[in-house]
C-alpha cells in the first residue's frame, strides 16, 4: 500500500530525520520518501502488518500535525 501524509509543521532537515526516523521502526514500512518543500511524507508499507493509523500516530506523537 502507498499513502501520502501532509505535514504542515515539517520544515527543517530536523523534522525529516524525526520522522524518517519514527517511520522506520515500524515492522512493515517497506520504504518512504519525505518531502519538506511540499510538506509530504509518501510511505509505502505492508498493510498486514501496519495501518495508516499507526503511521499517522507515530509521527503525530512527535508533536507534527498531519492534515
Amino acid at each position: 500500500m502507498k499513502s501520502v501524509l501532509k505535514v504542515c509543521n515539517m520544515k527543517t532537515m530536523v523534522d525529516v530525520s524525526n520522522i524518517r526516523k519514527a517511520i522506520s521502526k515500524n515492522e512493515g514500512v517497506i520504504a518512504c520518501h519525505i518531502s519538506p518543500e511540499k510538506g509530504e511524507v509518501n510511505v509505502v508499507y505492508d498493510n498486514y502488518s501496519i495501518s495508516l493509523d499507526d503511521l499517522t500516530e507515530c509521527i503525530e506523537d512527535l508533536g507534527y500535525t498531519i492534515l
